[in-house]
């Protein structure tokens, strides 16, 4: 079967006025869907077409003569993440064993926090911040492009688009102010503690 573009998990103008349907509909409907017509392309009629996009990404991760379907198998992969990152309402604080988590591996939220929006603000050019599990410990990490942590045996919990297409029709080079009002606003810690209890 080829790969399909996931619907959005709420209607498109649900994130505003923190991310306009404007952005949304770039973003998912041309952006998101670029590659996943591009994945389909690329992997028909190979023994890659019958897989999941996990185990494409895993397959072809450091192969350079594999790198176009690397790029778009793990960017629909990480924007079908990403939209589940996100909820209307959403931004506050966790609770339950996520809380306690982040307070055991991080020292505070706060901390927690500092180091993700340090992880954001300081990716240079196009890619992703990420809260991962890597092994027993919650880690901060940030990839170029369309890496994904998976590829060094970390399993995600959050993560923040950092591409210029995810913000600049609403926030233009305001990176950190994005940055902040997705933590504040925006981030669904119901879905990272489902990924956490998971993992």
């Amino acid at each position: 079967m080829p790969f399909e573009l996931p619907a959005l998990p709420y209607a498109q103008d649900a994130l505003e006025p923190y991310i306009t349907a404007n952005t949304l509909s770039f973003h998912h409907g041309k952006h998101h869907n670029a590659y996943v017509t591009n994945l389909n392309n690329l992997v028909k009629d190979t023994d890659l077409a019958s897989k999941s996009l996990e185990e494409i990404i895993k397959a072809t991760a450091g192969d350079a003569s594999k790198a176009g379907i690397f790029n778009n198998a793990a960017q629909v992969w990480n924007h079908s993440f990403y939209w589940q990152c996100m909820k209307p309402g959403g931004g506050g604080t966790p609770t339950g064993d996520l809380a306690a988590k982040i307070n055991a591996d991080f020292g505070s939220f706060d901390d927690f926090i500092a180091a993700l929006k340090t992880a954001a603000g300081t990716q240079f050019g196009s890619g992703w911040a990420w809260l991962v599990k890597d092994g027993g410990t919650l880690k901060v990490v940030k990839t170029l492009n369309a890496e994904n942590p998976m590829t060094n045996g970390q399993t995600p919990l959050l993560t923040i688009d950092v591409w210029e297409h995810a913000y600049y029709l609403d926030y233009q080079n305001r990176r950190p102010d994005y940055v902040q009002t997705f933590l504040n606003s925006l981030v669904n810690w119901d879905f990272v503690s489902q990924q956490l209890a998971a993992a």
